[in-house]
């Protein structure tokens, strides 16, 4: 397609910053399949590479902060980019690298979703004491929509969240804190709970979002595949609260059809839907051709 020709049919390019996990349940390797399933163009700077698997995270190699810098700015110098998903990043170096970036181009770039990735869920550091302290005081306040989890959402405010109440709080303090929104997602409480909660003219706004507690091996990369999902819905067009029903009934469908891969925690099913029409063309030739 010529660059003078329509751009109304050219899907929203959907920029993910995040590590490299090589058996593809998290990561850039897996945003790109979020992004692909909702329809948008994914395109990614790796922040670090890792040795990883779906028995947990071996070795963690943050990648040169100006390979990164460099690499968003060609992205962005070629691209109209619509959307960033920001995870894992490694070192104070790459998050300063990211927010520099963030900065050059807030006023092109109106959807940046943060996912503060800290550890893994194996328990590893996935990023250095000062890239969190920059993470806090200089990354967060860059950023649309901030998306913790309970146990980042505790890291990030030094609150306890282990439950609604608490998240309301957490969220409170995440405002405080610079975060203009945030979803606190409680996927590991008794009930899977997710809290929107946004400044407005009228003060704090929030909204709980409940599903039931999905018991499953194959959680790997959830956080990952919510915060990429929310950052395509924003990039397509909906608002906060629709972009947060959205992505949560995305992860849970996705948990759901997922098959076992590995010996530990097994990635999403990120594509489920490509089985949905084999499936309605498998349940019946006779249906298709009674409606001829």
């Amino acid at each position: 397609m010529g660059h003078d020709e329509s751009m109304a049919d050219i899907p929203p390019v959907v920029l993910t910053i995040a590590g490299f996990d090589p058996s593809s349940g998290a990561g850039v390797t897996a945003d790109v399949k979020t992004i692909a399933a909702h329809g948008c163009y994914g395109v990614a700077c790796i922040t670090a590479l890792t040795v990883q698997s779906t028995a947990g995270v071996r070795k963690v190699v943050p990648c040169d902060a100006g390979l990164v810098r460099a690499t968003l700015d060609e992205l962005a110098d070629d691209l109209q980019i619509a959307a960033v998903r920001i995870g894992m990043l490694g070192s104070g170096e790459v998050v300063e690298a990211v927010a520099g970036f963030l900065e050059s181009v807030r006023r092109k770039v109106r959807h940046i979703v943060l996912d503060p990735v800290l550890k893994s869920s194996s328990g590893a550091d996935l990023l250095d004491r000062r890239g969190a302290k920059l993470l806090q005081d200089r990354l967060m306040q860059l950023c649309d929509v901030v998306t913790p989890n309970v146990d980042e959402a505790a890291f990030l405010t030094g609150l306890r969240v282990g439950n609604e109440d608490e998240m309301r709080k957490a969220a409170v303090r995440l405002h405080e804190l610079g975060a203009r929104a945030a979803v606190v997602t409680g996927g590991h409480l008794s009930q899977a709970v997710d809290l929107l909660s946004f400044t407005s003219k009228k003060g704090v706004q929030q909204e709980v979002f409940r599903g039931p507690r999905l018991v499953s091996n194959s959680t790997h990369g959830t956080g990952c595949a919510f915060a990429t999902a929310m950052a395509c819905h924003l990039a397509l067009g909906r608002g906060l609260a629709e972009a947060t029903l959205l992505a949560k009934v995305f992860v849970s469908a996705a948990m759901t059809a997922a098959y076992p891969v590995g010996h530990g925690n097994g990635p999403l099913n990120h594509l489920y839907r490509l089985n949905e029409p084999r499936r309605a063309n498998q349940a019946g030739d006779g249906a298709g051709k009674t409606q001829e």
